[in-house]
């Protein structure tokens, strides 16, 4: 997978993990989640997420 793809596909979903996690902890706590705990939960997601696109190759005709 080219190199492009992959970042952008990394950044989307750091965002809409950060997203997601901020609304459970609006939800849950009732207050805003404060920027540097979602700035971790987002570049936590993003690693596995760019080693699971380093590994897809693609298919041989």
């Amino acid at each position: 997978m080219p190199f492009w793809k992959r970042f952008l596909i990394t950044i989307i979903s750091m965002i809409v993990v950060s997203f997601v996690v901020g609304f459970i902890w609006r939800s849950s706590f009732d207050m805003v989640m404060p920027s540097y705990l979602s700035g971790i939960v987002g570049g936590l997601a993003a690693l596995p997420v760019w080693e699971f696109l380093k590994r897809i190759k693609p298919k041989k005709k």
